[in-house]
């Protein structure tokens, strides 16, 4: 748990990529529950599968960033890899949401 870095103890930099994180994860879950919510409303698949990728774009890879490095024990190679699938599956899901949906 060395490389784990407090907030108090965190640089400038350090603190300013947390913030970006957590921006981009609560932009992009208000962008998925507008796409939601127009599913809703005209019960269009093609938006479900659009606010599913959206929320496995953005804010997936931070709750699986924040999750695994919060109970320790997981190394670095694997957090990103587990980030790197949850964007992936958010793209498929926005592609099928443009091409796959009637």
């Amino acid at each position: 748990m060395s490389d784990v870095v407090r907030l108090d103890q965190a640089s400038t930099f350090e603190l300013l990529t947390v913030v970006s994180l957590l921006l981009v994860a609560i932009v992009g879950t208000l962008i998925a529950v507008q796409a939601y919510r127009g599913y809703r409303r005209n019960d269009s698949q093609a938006m479900l599968y659009l606010a599913i990728g959206l929320a496995l774009l953005t804010l997936g890879p931070f709750v699986v960033n924040v999750v695994l490095t919060s109970l320790g024990g997981t190394e670095q190679p694997t957090i990103v890899f587990v980030e790197n699938v949850s964007r992936l599956a958010g793209l498929c899901s926005i592609t099928y949401s443009l091409y796959g949906t009637t």
